[in-house]
């Protein structure tokens, strides 16, 4: 059974819980139905000090007035969609243009604004979220079936599993936003997140425009700030500013590796694997958080040449992205 209980309320009077999670291997998570959530998560540094290691707030007013995708789901579709449309089966679909003139994360009130229906699995590790968004949310076509899972297993490490249905056409790409900090957040303002040591397994990325809306090339990340194929401090290049899309480099099927990093001083170790083709790293103005969001690329609504998002009924959206957590060279 979870353990759950009141977080806050919603403007519009509801209430959104928070669930804690914890699984055998010592891993504790908090979650909230909002957005499905990370509020915390706690794993241990190499003289085994739990913290938390995940940026939040401690008022859900913050998550509404002021969150960007802290901690949450974000969908119909993560990352951009250049000037707010696509076309679909010979129709044009006009989208909410929340970052004007195009459309980020989802639209003006995407999944992470959303409450969630919430049920535990797996005896206290494990807990599933569910929602309906409906035809034409935020402008997209089709009412599409949402299931979230959220697992602590017992390698140490957090699953996530999203699928999905729609009864019409439509395009689907979810991710998880959480901004990280291996060094921990427990005391007072985050640490500035710069020396943690990131490796991403890709060889290609996706330039951009001034936007953030993919130029439509492919380029090798050698000889550019973008190459982390081995591991390299955040802040090393590009002033430790980041919000690129990286290519996978994909060997089969399955969850593969994806990234690692490494935090210097705690020795904390993180490794993300996910089916998805695309990693977007992000790491913004305050240097106090990173993101490391397993997705398909953004703008591929309008983009034939990039791997398709497109669902269709009878057809299940299926993806998987696993967080394992560590002390390097152990």
């Amino acid at each position: 059974m979870l353990q759950r209980s009141t977080f806050g309320i919603l403007p519009d009077g509801q209430a959104v819980d928070v669930i804690l999670l914890r699984s055998t291997a010592g891993l504790e998570m908090r979650v909230l139905t909002y957005g499905c959530i990370i509020l915390s998560l706690a794993t241990a540094d190499r003289d085994a000090r739990d913290d938390n290691i995940v940026l939040g707030f401690d008022r859900l007013d913050r998550y509404v007035a002021a969150s960007p995708y802290v901690g949450a789901v974000v969908g119909r579709y993560a990352n951009r969609i250049a000037h707010a449309r696509f076309s679909l089966d010979g129709r044009l679909y006009d989208l909410g243009a929340n970052e004007p003139p195009h459309h980020l994360h989802g639209g003006f009130s995407g999944f992470d604004r959303r409450v969630w229906d919430a049920e535990a699995a797996g005896h206290g590790s494990s807990v599933v979220f569910r929602r309906r968004s409906p035809d034409g949310e935020e402008g997209y076509p089709g009412s599409l079936d949402v299931q979230v899972t959220y697992t602590l297993t017992d390698r140490h490490a957090l699953r996530v599993d999203y699928e999905a249905e729609t009864d019409a056409p439509t395009h689907v790409n979810l991710t998880q936003h959480t901004y990280f900090n291996l060094r921990g957040v427990s005391d007072g303002p985050a640490a500035d997140i710069r020396d943690h040591r990131l490796t991403i397994d890709a060889d290609m990325y996706l330039p951009m425009t001034g936007a953030r809306i993919p130029t439509g090339e492919i380029a090798p990340v050698a000889g550019t700030p973008f190459d982390f194929r081995e591991p390299t401090a955040i802040g090393a290049r590009n002033g430790g500013q980041y919000d690129h899309t990286f290519i996978l480099n994909r060997t089969g099927p399955g969850v593969r590796p994806a990234a690692r990093v490494i935090e210097p001083v705690t020795g904390r170790a993180m490794e993300v694997s996910t089916t998805e083709p695309g990693l977007q790293f992000y790491a913004g103005g305050d240097r106090q958080g990173f993101c490391l969001e397993t997705q398909h690329y953004p703008d591929s609504p309008n983009r034939p040449e990039f791997p398709s998002t497109v669902l269709r009924p009878g057809q299940r959206y299926s993806s998987t992205t696993e967080f394992a957590f560590g002390v390097a060279g152990r």
